[in-house]
């Protein structure tokens, strides 16, 4: 199993604003940061924001910022939020399964309860965890 660039920025940009606390961050800084995209960094913020992550501040002096303090941010919420396809395997969804053996296999139960142990493991973890796991990140983004 793997999750997607998408989910992967997002989780990078969550924990950059948790670094940086109040803060007002911008795409631009945090594209430089981390080295990626900032056309795509612009999609993934756009869609924190929607999600309540995030707040945005237009206009010169813009930028931005957690919405939430990171101990409420749950990994397992962003996860699910922000990865379009959690079908691991083609007969998790039955509109486009074409597998013959779908009906006789005990595969998908096993890649099934995979998935939700992963989705459990990230369910206990809020941002304030990773960014407790990851005392490296600040100095290395040059935050320190």
């Amino acid at each position: 199993m793997r999750l997607t660039q998408y989910t992967d920025y997002s989780l990078r940009v969550l924990m950059y604003l948790g670094l940086k606390q109040d803060e007002l961050s911008t795409i631009k800084e945090i594209a430089a940061r981390y080295k990626i995209s900032e056309n795509h960094l612009m999609k993934v913020v756009h869609q924190l924001g929607k999600h309540g992550f995030i707040e945005t501040t237009r206009g010169r002096n813009g930028g931005i910022r957690l919405a939430v303090a990171p101990k409420h941010i749950n990994v397992g919420d962003v996860v699910r939020k922000c990865e379009d396809d959690l079908r691991v395997v083609e007969c998790f969804d039955a509109d486009t399964n074409t597998c013959p053996i779908a009906d006789v296999c005990g595969l998908a139960g096993i890649v099934g309860e995979a998935l939700n142990a992963m989705l459990a493991v990230f369910d206990k973890k809020t941002l304030a965890d990773v960014l407790k796991k990851s005392p490296g990140v600040g100095p290395t983004l040059g935050l320190v």
